[in-house]
């Protein structure tokens, strides 16, 4: 049994490359569609990835914990506050990695020349800072300094709608708790870029304690922003910051907070799966024709093999062996090539020449690819066993001939 097999293995080898050039061919069609498949999910896996990351930086925090009635009116009715107690040492205990309250109310900038409504957010530079909040990277000027500094934090694109820069003041009007208008002039102290073109836009960043001040709200805030080890493995975070606040409030994933791009993540899935077939459909043409044509070729030495007993399990099953010798070899050098071109693009692919169509989708100017090692073991997987699938036809064929028409056949 064992010698058998050995010769099956030694016959489908040796007739792989007794004619080299159709099967170098064959590899370079199954390795360039294996490299197709990983590189195209990769590029997938990174923008899905990208939007995600740049969307908890925008929120920002894996988990959010609200008034239950926030969302629907993100007022300053609509407050909480921080448990009470030794509030660092819970969430150390709770392993949270960082935690950010912040006061987060719409608002009205004017300058001198323009006025537009904004985003404004009351926060701790230092907490920001560590969650890598929107307004963290500063392009001009600087940061907020502590929970004190009354300057405030702008995006340039909100600085060249107000006609606006730093050094200069503008105005922030809002709505305290009894319903009044409520203003405050600050000074332009930094301007911030952000991904996404539209998030410097849409916020306005000043110390929490001077935005309570102005809105006479005390040490209440809008909003407690919660960041773990990894946006995959949030469930766990859920359940650990509705025990700290002991249900009283609203504790939300990221995936609740933003629908969009937790659809995003399931979708992604069904484009693999898409992707793979597609590519495949062409894979499968090539290896079956290869496989026929090879057969063709051999018929008098099928047939000359039955008449002296090879079984036809045998013929079958070198046939089977030498595409799965074609498989295996085209989709390692396809693995080897999808990986080196990884290693080519360490600071990611630039698409700024599509940056409007992508800033509408979410997804910055910049795309990471990211390989994933499921999607590479389910691409081979998914390819091997479709191809040993498509291999079986030509093979039972080629099994099935009469050894003596076989040998005499021209």
């Amino acid at each position: 049994m064992m010698n058998t097999a050995g010769i099956v293995m030694r016959l489908a080898w040796r007739n792989l490359w007794r004619n080299y050039r159709r099967t170098i061919i064959m590899l370079m069609a199954i390795s360039i569609g294996a490299w197709a498949m990983i590189f195209m999910i990769a590029m997938l896996r990174g923008m899905v990835g990208d939007m995600i990351r740049d969307g908890i930086n925008a929120l920002p925090g894996v988990v959010q914990v609200h008034h239950p009635d926030y969302r629907d009116d993100p007022s300053v009715e609509n407050l909480i506050t921080m448990p009470s107690g030794e509030i660092e040492s819970v969430f150390k205990e709770a392993q949270i990695q960082y935690f950010s309250p912040r006061v987060r109310v719409p608002a009205i900038v004017t300058s001198e020349r323009a006025s537009r409504g904004v985003t404004l957010v009351g926060v701790d530079p230092a907490k920001e800072s560590l969650i890598q909040a929107v307004g963290s990277n500063i392009g001009e000027g600087r940061n907020l300094e502590s929970v004190d500094d009354s300057g405030v934090v702008i995006g340039h694109r909100l600085a060249n709608k107000l006609e606006t820069s730093v050094g200069k003041r503008i105005v922030l009007m809002s709505q305290d708790r009894n319903n009044e208008v409520v203003d405050r002039g600050y000074r332009v102290i930094g301007l911030f870029t952000a991904k996404l073109p539209a998030q410097e836009e849409m916020f306005v960043f000043s110390g929490r304690t001077v935005v309570q001040k102005m809105l006479g709200i005390g040490d209440a805030v809008s909003e407690v922003a919660v960041s773990g080890p990894d946006y995959k493995l949030v469930e766990p975070l859920v359940q650990e910051v509705r025990q700290i606040f002991n249900g009283s409030e609203e504790v939300l994933s990221w995936q609740e907070l933003d629908e969009y791009l937790s659809a995003m993540m399931g979708i992604i899935d069904g484009f693999v799966f898409v992707w793979i077939v597609v590519i495949f459909l062409a894979l499968s043409f090539g290896l079956v024709n290869t496989l026929v044509m090879a057969i063709f070729e051999r018929v008098r030495e099928i047939g000359l093999m039955l008449a002296l007993g090879m079984r036809p399990a045998s013929i079958l099953s070198q046939i089977i062996v030498e595409s799965v010798f074609l498989l295996l070899i085209g989709l390692a050098i396809g693995n080897v090539l999808a990986y080196v071109t990884m290693l080519m693009l360490p600071a990611g692919i630039d698409i700024s020449d599509l940056a409007d169509g992508m800033e509408l989708m979410g997804a910055s100017d910049v795309l990471h690819p990211t390989i994933n090692v499921k999607d590479i073991i389910i691409v081979n997987t998914f390819v091997l066993f479709l191809g040993v699938l498509a291999s079986l036809s030509p093979a039972w064929k080629a099994s099935r001939y009469e050894p003596v028409e076989a040998i005499t056949k021209v």
